[in-house]
């Protein structure tokens, strides 16, 4: 197993606003034009990346406005936590142990909140994220835990616990 230092180095990661470290892998050169109103312009047909969560830390609450493809390559369970806007809180676990309900591929839909955390505190997971149409951080939006957490009263600890904001 690799070090989450080792790791950072090799990949080229980067800090990520929402927490964790990233790298893009990939952005289509083709464009798409013809986007629902959501959208402020033009995005690429897909972006990827690679998405590092040293254990201990998080990925923020979060929602971007294309659907979001997430796939398990190495490390401890990554579990995300999604979160509707008619409050319905939800969790997907990330990994190999299929009998344990882990998958090793995962959409989360557009408009919908989540957040990420490894199931260990000890080391970390690391998973690609695939993105269409194409990231863009025009369309990434930060959630406030007051506000997320009143959507969802009854899991208002863990989502207070999983804002940066």
């Amino acid at each position: 197993m690799h070090s989450i230092e080792e790791l950072i180095r090799q990949l080229n990661l980067q800090p990520h606003p929402e927490g964790g470290y990233y790298a893009e892998t990939y952005r289509s050169a083709e464009m798409m034009e013809a986007l629902p109103d959501r959208f402020s312009g033009p995005r690429a047909f897909s972006t990827a990346i690679y998405f590092l969560v040293p254990g201990g830390n998080f990925s923020g609450f979060h929602r971007i406005q294309a659907d979001e493809g997430w796939h398990f390559y190495a490390g401890q369970p990554l579990r995300v936590y999604m979160l509707t806007a008619s409050g319905e809180f939800s969790h997907q676990d990330l990994g190999t142990d299929l009998a344990q309900g882990q998958t090793f591929q995962f959409v989360v839909p557009h408009g919908v909140w989540f957040a990420s955390e490894p199931i260990s505190a000890e080391g970390y997971s690391l998973v690609g994220c695939t993105v269409a149409p194409g990231f863009d951080f025009a369309d990434f939006e930060m959630g406030k835990a007051d506000e997320l957490a009143a959507l969802c009263p009854q899991h208002a600890d863990t989502i207070r616990r999983l804002c940066r904001e």
